[in-house]
Formats: structure tokens, sequence, C-alpha cells
């Protein structure tokens, strides 16, 4: 059923920013804010996902404003693209649907050294071996088979277990959003349930968005940036975009059940029992960010193992040690998280704040503490994939962002059609054929993958990343072109 357009106001305030002021709804506790171009607010109208946002103005102790980014759309409580920080030490709640049940999905950038002119022959063999090694689909186990109590350890852990391990390298950890590991994490307060959906399933791809790419970096507009992360036009990269898998999304399932009755136990309504929450520092509150952080650390192993499987592949196609290869990693990043982070509020002062990203990205600017000393002179590397028949995008992080987004941008092109439009236009179609006519050769486990994630369902991710250019809070690097692809 379609939804109605959103009628609120929404009043200029900046390059690519729009507000929804206070004032629309008696129950908002400060402003919605809108980053987009006038293009691309045309299609965001068009669903309730605004609403989402005035709905998020309303949680207890929220700062500032409730934000979106130009790749946003509907989403569960939260809208997809939408940030919020709230401030524990005034009642400032946590919300499972301001982070998403696929927590720290994320994405995972490998440069290389190998040009596509000496690759051209060999994308089929590549894409097939990637599709041999990588397991992808719904409910796939992989070859990393975990007891309970080595699951515990890379709860606790994260990728660490395996670098430990000689799985990948201490140098991958370091470009790792916080070093692939949050602190506080508890895996006692992870289900039986979650852990035993997460035995075989780290180290693979999953279905839905999630996929790999061989991308060809094909243009760079800040070529000093660029020469920091090794991004050399014309060479390869390897693009792994995945999540927590069924562990993530069972322990959202879990504590959203154990949340619905919070607001009513702790004195405050909601318009939308989608955004279930309890204060940050309450038991509920501290347990739920204990779990979450178990099940993040959880996703940046299965994206570390992801990232081994694939350098495995390309050793195999073309024949040398992945080293040999240059397959280094640029940087890793989570999209669906809520972390404890310190801001500076309206006030001028500098705050921790629970900081919820869901369809978001961090993007913190040069010389920022937590940025690798690597980019310290950047800024925080920032990847926008796009669609699979369209390009990504390589950012950094600008100090706007800190004044205006909490450090954060967006994190994809955004869906503007859903997954059953998606079907429903592609059929009669074979996606498969149409992308390789680009010069994309694309692998899935079935013909619905590729229609849902058809390039027709998302929105242009061009103008979604000048958007955020333009808004000050994130400023281009490379563009990347995929000339292959597996999906679940």
């Amino acid at each position: 059923m379609a939804r109605a357009q959103f009628e609120g106001p929404l009043e200029e305030a900046g390059p690519c920013a729009w507000r929804i002021p206070r004032s629309y709804r008696d129950d908002m506790r400060v402003d919605g804010l809108v980053f987009a171009s006038r293009p691309l607010l045309d299609q965001i109208r068009d669903d309730q996902a605004l609403e989402q946002v005035v709905n998020v103005a309303t949680l207890p102790g929220i700062q500032k404003a409730s934000l979106a980014m130009p790749d946003i759309h509907w989403g569960y409580g939260f809208c997809i693209g939408g940030v919020a920080a709230t401030d524990p030490a005034e009642g400032g709640v946590i919300s499972p649907g301001g982070v998403g049940y696929d927590i720290n999905c994320g994405v995972r950038l490998l440069r290389s050294d190998i040009p596509e002119r000496e690759a051209r022959g060999k994308v089929r063999a590549l894409v097939e071996e990637l599709f041999r090694t990588v397991p992808t689909g719904v409910g796939q186990g992989g070859r990393f088979l975990l007891e309970e109590a080595e699951i515990d350890q890379v709860l606790l852990e994260g990728p660490r277990h395996f670098v430990d391990r000689g799985i990948g390298t201490a140098a991958d950890l370091v470009v790792t959003e916080a070093g692939g590991r949050l602190e506080g994490a508890d895996p006692s307060l992870v289900s039986k349930r979650a852990k035993l959906r997460g035995r075989d399933q780290c180290g693979t791809l999953g279905s839905g968005n999630h996929f790999l790419e061989v991308q060809v970096v094909d243009r760079v507009l800040d070529r000093q940036a660029a020469a920091v992360m090794g991004l050399e036009e014309g060479n390869l990269a390897v693009l792994i975009h995945s999540g927590s898998r069924g562990l993530g999304y069972q322990v959202c399932d879990d504590y959203l059940a154990r949340f619905q009755d919070a607001p009513a136990r702790y004195g405050f309504q909601l318009p939308d029992r989608q955004l279930a929450c309890a204060p940050v520092e309450s038991p509920e509150g501290k347990a739920y960010l204990a779990a979450m952080r178990a099940a993040a650390n959880y996703a940046w192993s299965n994206r570390h193992l992801l990232a081994h499987l694939a350098r495995e592949a390309f050793a195999t196609v073309f024949g040398k040690r992945w080293q040999k290869l240059g397959l280094e990693m640029v940087y890793d990043v989570a999209h669906n998280i809520a972390k404890i982070e310190n801001h500076r509020l309206g006030s001028g002062v500098i705050k921790p704040v629970c900081v919820h990203r869901k369809g978001a990205t961090r993007a913190f600017p040069a010389g920022h503490p937590e940025v690798p000393d690597s980019y310290a002179a950047i800024g925080q590397p920032v990847i926008i994939p796009g669609s699979m028949g369209t390009a990504s995008w390589v950012l950094v992080g600008q100090p706007g962002g800190m004044e205006q987004s909490f450090g954060t941008t967006c994190h994809g092109a955004g869906r503007r059609m859903s997954r059953a439009a998606a079907v429903k236009h592609a059929a009669h179609r074979r996606i498969d054929r149409e992308l390789e006519a680009k010069g994309i050769y694309a692998r899935a486990r079935g013909y619905k993958g590729l229609a849902e994630e058809q390039p027709d369902a998302y929105k242009d991710v061009d103008l979604v990343v000048d958007a955020v250019e333009q808004a000050g809070i994130s400023k281009k690097v490379a563009r990347l072109r995929p000339i292959g692809v597996i999906k679940g």
C-alpha cells in the first residue's frame, strides 16, 4: 500500500539542509533536520520517512535535532538514514529501532595494485571464484564453525580473535572503525538462540542488499586523500557489504520485546511503538548496549573473514599472494550502530551522548582523536556504496559534520522502491544480462536477489554524495565503478 506524501513544513536551513520546525507537532522536543538537494527532496517527500524523523524528535533526552541523510527512506521505527543523539544525563534513551535489525551492517574497502587492463580477461573467472569461495544467500553457513565458547570470544574481541590465529593482519584492525572492537560488550547478555544463529555465519555474505563487488577506481577528485588511501585511478578495488547476520537480528528482536513496556515503566509516551526505548542508564538500556556491542564485534569479525576469503579468491585467480597484489584495507565503517561519543552540544559544552546511526556513516574530520594516525591529515575515510549497476564513492569526514550532524554522513544511495515493487518492476527482464551489457558480471543465488537490488530500485548515488558535500559534512575523494558482483 502506498504511503501518503509528507505534508509537513520544510524550511531551508542552509546548503542542502531543510528544517522541520519543532512547532510542527506538540510532542516534538527538537527540530527535524534533513540533508538533501531539491531534486532529492521531491523523492524523499513521497513516503512517510519524514514523519519518522518527526517521531524521533519526541524521544526523551534528544539533543540538537532529529537528523536524516539524503539517502533517507522508510524503516522500522527510525527511518533508514536517520541519526539521533541523546544525553544520558538528561534521561536520554537508547532505541533498538534506532540501530536496526542488522546491527553493524557496514562496508569494508580493499584497494589493490591490479590495473583494470590486466584484469579484463579474468573478471568472469574472478567473480566465479569469489562466488565459490564466499558463502552467499539466506541462512547460508560458512567454513568458520564456532563453538559457543569461541563465539563468546568473537563477541568480546571482534576480529582480533582471528588475527591472533593468523587470519588477516593487525594492520586491518588499525583501519577498522573502533579498531573492530567496542568495549563494554557482554556475551552473557546475548541469548543462546542468537549465538546458535551466529555459529556458522561468521564469514558469510547473506542476502538482501549485501554484496561483494569488484570495482575500478574510475575517477579521483582529491588526489592527496586518494594517495594516502592508496587509491589509484584505473586500479581494482573490492567493496564488501554485510553485517551481523542472524545473530544481530536475534539480538535486536530479543531486546525489542524486552523494551515494549519500558516507556510506561519510565513515564513517557511514544508516537510509534516501533520506537520502543529505555533510558541509556537503565538496566534495560545498559543490557541492550552491551549486547549490541557484542553483535557489532561479531559483524566486524564477519567482514574481516569475508575480506580474507576475497583475498584467497584473488590469489587463486591471479596466481600471486594477496600481499603481492596490494589487497590492503582502506577502511571499514559501520552503518547501523549506537555509540557513546563526546560531542559539542548547543550550549557549547562537550558531553558524552548516545549517537544512533541507522543507515548512516560516521564521518570524523582530520585531527579527530578516533581517526587513525595514517588518516589524521585527511580525515576518516567514508565509503558509500551505490547499487550494483552504478558507482560507489569514497569520501572523507569534514569539520562541518561535527557541527551539524554529530560527525555523520549518508551510507549509500538509498532505496526508492520497496523490494516487492522492484521485483514487479523487473518482471520479464534479465537483470544479469542488463548488467553484463554495462560491463558488469553478476552472480547470485537466484533471480529474486538481482531483481530486488536492480539499479532502478535506488536513488542516484551521485546526487546523494553531492548533497552531503554541499552541506559540508563530507568531501568526495574518488568514484568507484563496478565490474563484477556477487549477491545472495
